[in-house]
């Protein structure tokens, strides 16, 4: 299963970031080939000041190895191997009436001494963070997502929206990083699943990316918008900021295994701001995200 799926994240690494380059006219993704010293590597693509895109990566690595004393007593094991893999992205447009968008689907096993596998799972899933909100656009991202997983289980879409509304909330700031999509992890075998189920589910959504963002940013990229907007686009950066090096699950397992740190923190846009107890004006568009953002919202009946 590793190497079916490691082949399939290389083959969407390249279908991604043509398309990408493509909408963005001017930048190229320049690409880092690396190794981890302990076992395995990645290769890593960084899309820069582009006409479209301001910085984004769409990385894959395949590591494997001893797992760390940390993640020993993070996953309650002994002294075990793993092997973990994965494609991940992040993509922060220039144009603050496009979203940033976060999406990652990986695979992940465990070895006994013998080498035979005691454990297994995939995870993933892909979220939206909107600057300026259209709710077409949200709906077209979550319809998207939902068609992803009825294709698989009915119940997916509603189980997996619930879980990354969870997920991706800043709890120190009272507020989600966005308006959220998919989470899924540890799916591993069952009865009504086996891990060709899952792989067949987890490479649907990964496939469905595209459908699900390509469109926004071709509506959205050649909006007007003004400094004040900009400036909220930055301050919002912010919070994804602080969401990254406060909450997430993902940025810690690269720390803690001795990951690329430059790959790790792709992840952090070029230009942010923090801005002492701001506020936004009451009855703007910037406060009536803020609002939505406190509760999660079934995007399919808005």
């Amino acid at each position: 299963m590793k190497n079916k799926f490691y082949q399939y994240i290389q083959d969407l690494q390249n279908t991604i970031t043509s398309k990408l380059e493509t909408i963005d006219g001017k930048a190229k993704f320049q690409q880092d080939i690396w190794k981890r010293p302990e076992g395995g590597g990645g290769c890593t693509r960084v899309i820069e000041k582009g006409n479209v895109f301001e910085k984004g990566g769409v990385n894959i690595s395949g590591v494997h190895g001893k797992l760390p004393k940390s993640m020993q007593t993070y996953f309650k094991v002994g002294d075990v191997d793993f092997f973990a893999c994965g494609l991940s992205l992040v993509l922060h447009p220039k144009n603050p009436m496009v979203p940033t968008v976060h999406a990652n689907w990986r695979y992940f096993e465990m070895y006994d001494e013998n080498g035979n596998i005691i454990d297994s799972w995939f995870g993933g899933g892909q979220d939206l963070t909107p600057y300026y909100l259209f709710k077409e656009d949200a709906k077209h991202f979550h319809q998207t997502c939902k068609t992803a997983c009825d294709k698989h289980n009915l119940e997916f879409y509603s189980k997996y929206k619930a879980r990354c509304d969870e997920y991706f909330y800043n709890t120190h700031r009272n507020e989600g990083r966005g308006i959220g999509g998919l989470f899924f992890d540890y799916c591993k075998a069952s009865e009504t699943m086996t891990m060709e189920n899952w792989y067949n589910f987890v490479t649907e959504v990964g496939d469905s990316f595209l459908e699900a963002y390509v469109p926004i940013v071709k509506k959205r990229k050649d909006l007007p918008y003004t400094e004040a907007q900009r400036n909220w686009q930055e301050i919002r950066r912010g919070r994804y900021v602080e969401f990254n090096l406060v909450h997430d699950k993902g940025t810690l397992f690269g720390l803690k295994t001795n990951g690329r740190i430059e790959s790790i923190l792709m992840s952090l846009p070029p230009h942010v701001q923090w801005v002492y107890d701001h506020h936004p004006e009451a009855g703007s568009e910037e406060e009536k995200l803020i609002a939505i953002l406190k509760n999660p919202v079934n995007w399919i009946n808005k």
